[in-house]
C-alpha cells in the first residue's frame, strides 16, 4: 500500500460568504417636499399678483384689452415653470444626499401634490376671487379703459350656436394650455430637484 503525505497547500479552502450589509430607508422625504411646495405655491401666487398688476395697469393706459389677458396667460405659464423650479430646487438641496432617481421621485411627488392642492384651494373658493382676477383679466382691462368702472356681468346672456362654438373653442383651448403647462411644470420641477440634489458621499 502506498501512502502520499498531504501536500501543501492541496487543502481546498471554503468559500467565505459575505451578506451585504443594506441600508434601507424610505426614498420619499415628505418634509423637505412639504418645504418646496409651500415655496411653489407662495412664489406662484407673488408671480401672478404681479402679472396681473403689470396687466391691469397696461390696460388702464390704454392697451389692448386682448393682448393683455394673452400677456396675463402666457405670464401665468411661465410663473408656474419659475415656481416649480424653485420648489423642486428648494425640495432637493433641503434633502440629504440623494440619488438622481430619487430626486426625480420626489420632485414628481411635489408636482403631483402642488397640482392637487391648487385645484382643491380653486374648488373650495379660497382662491376664487384671485382666480377671477385673473381669468377676467382682459375684460377687466376693457372695462377700465371705459367709463364707469369695472363690471363683470354675473349673468351669462343668452348665445346662438356661433357663440356656443366660440365658447367651446376657447374652452378647448384652455383645456389644452393646462395640459402643455402642466407637463412643463412638471419638467421645471424635475430639473431644479436635479440642479439642487446633492451626490451621497462614496467610501472607498
Amino acid at each position: 500500500m502506498t501512502y502520499y503525505p498531504e501536500r501543501p497547500g492541496s487543502q481546498v479552502a471554503e468559500p467565505i460568504i459575505v451578506n451585504p450589509v443594506v441600508d434601507y430607508h424610505d426614498r420619499v422625504r415628505w418634509g423637505p417636499i412639504l418645504a418646496g411646495i409651500a415655496l411653489a405655491i407662495s412664489t406662484q401666487l407673488l408671480l401672478s399678483a404681479l402679472g396681473i398688476a403689470l396687466g391691469l395697469s397696461a390696460g388702464a393706459t390704454g392697451a389692448d384689452a386682448g393682448s393683455v389677458g394673452i400677456g396675463v396667460g402666457i405670464w401665468s405659464i411661465i410663473s408656474l415653470l419659475i415656481s416649480l423650479f424653485l420648489g423642486g430646487w428648494v425640495m432637493a438641496t433641503s434633502c440629504g444626499p440623494m440619488t438622481k432617481k430619487t430626486a426625480l421621485l420626489n420632485a414628481a411627488i411635489l408636482w403631483g401634490t402642488t397640482l392637487a392642492l391648487s385645484a382643491w384651494l380653486l374648488a373650495s373658493g379660497v382662491s376664487g376671487a384671485f382666480g377671477a382676477v385673473a381669468a377676467n383679466a382682459g375684460e377687466i382691462a376693457n372695462q377700465v379703459q371705459q367709463q364707469g368702472g369695472v363690471n363683470i356681468p354675473n349673468q351669462v346672456p343668452n348665445v346662438d350656436p356661433n357663440q356656443v362654438r366660440d365658447i367651446a373653442g376657447n374652452t378647448a383651448k384652455a383645456a389644452w394650455s393646462f395640459l402643455l403647462g402642466s407637463l412643463l411644470g412638471l419638467a421645471a420641477a424635475m430639473i431644479g430637484a436635479a440642479a439642487g440634489a446633492s451626490k451621497p458621499r462614496v467610501y472607498a
